[in-house]
């Protein structure tokens, strides 16, 4: 009897990983140019909506760092001027409301471990309010890197940031092809 050898499943685990990674950190629309608004699929149950009302403008777009410690953005910036209306993403629960070194941050956990963030927020909102997509839970504030012209919003998705564009349902699903034969 032949025994054929086996594979080892270590190259497919690799491309199973890339494939995820490009999936939650893929490429977003270029720095300046409107935000697509058609969503496409996403990494999430249900997609998010926008922090801020129509028009979106992306100001910078999310670039994943090649390392956890590494430097790198993680989360979009929309342009937004103070006092702007910001809206949760998504249904959940207010996790902090206050000030991170010296601009006002607002994050709200959500279902499936995702976590949003929206920086500088000052918000109408405490920590433990529950919150549905769509509602005002702050307004554009001034501070940190997008003082006076835009909004940081970052996601995580069990502590890991992801990009909030796959969440929005804005960057296509990665198709997988067979290999060779």
């Amino acid at each position: 009897m032949t025994v054929s050898p086996r594979r080892p499943l270590v190259p497919a685990a690799i491309l199973t990983a890339a494939v995820v990674s490009f999936v939650l950190a893929g490429p977003a629309p270029a720095a300046g140019r409107p935000a697509p608004t058609a969503r496409a699929s996403s990494t999430a149950s249900t997609a998010w909506d926008w922090p801020v009302s129509p028009p979106q403008q992306l100001a910078r777009p999310f670039e994943a760092p090649p390392t956890p410690y590494s430097a790198g953005h993680r989360g979009v910036d929309v342009t937004a001027a103070p006092g702007r209306a910001v809206l949760s993403p998504a249904d959940g629960v207010v996790s902090f409301a206050g000030m991170v070194v010296d601009r006002p941050v607002l994050s709200v956990r959500h279902d499936d471990g995702l976590v949003s963030s929206m920086e500088p927020v000052s918000a109408s909102v405490t920590a433990g309010a529950e919150v549905r997509a769509g509602d005002i839970v702050g307004v554009v504030a001034s501070g940190g890197h997008c003082d006076d012209r835009c909004m940081h919003f970052g996601a995580r998705l069990h502590g890991e940031y992801v990009n909030p564009m796959a969440l929005l349902g804005l960057i296509e699903r990665s198709v997988l092809l067979p290999l060779g034969s």
